[in-house]
């Protein structure tokens, strides 16, 4: 039975898919699935890639939910991402001191630029008038 017939959401990893979107598109919303990724979940599990997600049935779920089972996705991703960056600040090594600081860590120049890297900055003068006295 379809979820079109039981009026249900497909819900994959903690995500809701959106329902008329085609499956290779409804699986990149779940984080750590892109294109590529996608297009393989379809040939392994053998789901058509033009088949809406509304139209997938329960075997269908679970073949795919059964091939994202080799991957790391979603909150395991972003832990582990985080995991990583914590470590390189840990050691103190050049990549993680870049990430304490909020600036580039892959070589970018910052002289100019670098703005989405850094954050909006507080804007302050050089001092007040009373802490001159």
């Amino acid at each position: 039975m379809s979820n079109a017939a039981t009026g249900q959401n497909v819900r994959i990893e903690g995500v809701n898919l959106p329902p008329n979107a085609h499956i290779v598109i409804g699986l990149q919303s779940i984080y750590g699935i892109g294109a590529t990724r996608a297009k393989q979940i379809c040939e392994k599990t053998g789901i058509a890639e033009n088949k809406k997600v509304r139209e997938l049935g329960e075997d269908d779920i679970r073949s795919i939910l059964s091939a994202l089972e080799g991957y790391v996705v979603e909150g395991n991703l972003r832990r582990e991402l985080a995991m990583r960056i914590k470590r390189l600040r840990d050691i103190r090594c050049y990549r993680g001191v870049r990430h304490s600081r909020r600036l580039p860590a892959r070589g970018q120049r910052t002289r100019t630029n670098a703005k989405s890297a850094r954050g909006r900055r507080k804007s302050g003068s050089a001092g007040s008038a009373s802490d001159k006295k």
